[in-house]
């Protein structure tokens, strides 16, 4: 390279941290979109929104959520995957992103290759809950009832991919029963047709469910974590109802664009971690069954990088399909 060359390279390098750096101090200066890939009612929803209200306060600039449904969150995810990496399009993500990289291997992104961490939200059980015309009122009662019936019986949930279906992916590959999955474009939907009887069972959101579950329009079985709920301390574990080892959960961060500034990720996550971490949010988060995550945004990429092998594992041991 001569002289004149690696001068020119020089400059343009020292450009480009110039331009970032001056990108880190101004943002935002004009509004952010928050895409979340799943239907607007859901925790997913309901959260990007919390996180978006927090933001503009924080930084005087308006976060607007823009809701992308479809595929079990690959067309908002990918939708935010092709956008320009500058921190005006970020992505509402869940573990449904984590486990698509392994049972939707045809996706048009790859999650780690084009997207980078942000910074986490916070996590929730599940709560496996069954309508009150089903017959089902325990882990067992659902079991049986799989094991004389196979084929029979419909579990609902938010969209192949989702947590809602993995976790019933899990619970049949564990209990050797067969459930039929019956995937929606959200977990409103689900939700209803469960309520209304149109489905029996499915695995859902503490957060969103626990409302229903104290009004007696569905009968919870068990939740999904390793100890009981704070917010339904009378419902057993999975574990507890007769399942042992059996853990699943919800959790929620956001992603931006790979090549997005660092000082600008930097900026949103510590932004994010102070929502986070903040007496009254962790308080009012724990009321509906939410706990707070914060992490750095290389702990959250690790976080991730961990949990995609995890259900990688999950997914060729118990040889789950696409429907």
């Amino acid at each position: 390279m001569t002289a004149t060359k690696f001068f020119i390279v020089t400059l343009g390098l020292a450009a480009l941290v110039i331009s970032n750096c001056a990108l880190a101090q101004s943002y935002p200066s004009k509004p952010v979109k928050i895409i979340v890939p799943f239907a607007a009612g859901g925790p997913a929803d309901n959260y990007a929104r919390f996180i978006g209200k927090g933001l503009g306060d924080a930084f005087g600039q308006s976060f607007v959520v823009e809701n992308r449904p479809g595929a079990g969150s690959v067309i908002g995810t990918d939708a935010v995957a092709k956008s320009a990496a500058d921190g005006y399009t970020l992505l509402l993500m869940s573990n449904a992103q984590t486990v698509n990289e392994s049972l939707v291997p045809g996706k048009p992104y790859q999650l780690m290759r084009d997207l980078v961490a942000v910074a986490p939200i916070n996590y929730s059980d599940l709560v496996l809950v069954a309508n009150p015309a089903a017959g089902i009122s325990t882990l067992k009662d659902l079991t049986a009832q799989a094991k004389a019936r196979p084929g029979k019986i419909n579990y609902a949930s938010s969209g192949t991919g989702t947590p809602y279906h993995m976790a019933g992916e899990l619970f049949k590959s564990m209990a050797g029963v067969y459930l039929v999955h019956i995937p929606y474009r959200g977990s409103s939907g689900a939700r209803t047709d469960v309520i209304g009887g149109q489905v029996e069972v499915m695995f859902d959101a503490v957060t969103t469910m626990v409302e229903q579950i104290k009004a007696g329009k569905v009968k919870a079985i068990a939740t999904t974590g390793k100890v009981r709920s704070d917010v339904l301390p009378d419902v057993p574990t999975m574990a507890e109802a007769g399942l042992a080892g059996y853990e699943a959960t919800i959790w929620l961060g956001l992603m931006a664009p790979k090549g997005t500034p660092k000082d600008v990720v930097d900026k949103l996550n510590a932004a994010v971690s102070k929502i986070a971490s903040q007496p009254d949010v962790k308080q009012l988060w724990n009321k509906q069954g939410a706990v707070p995550m914060v992490m750095t945004p290389v702990v959250f990429d690790k976080y991730m990088q961990d949990d995609i092998a995890k259900w990688a594992r999950v997914i060729k041991t118990a040889n789950i399909k696409v429907d």
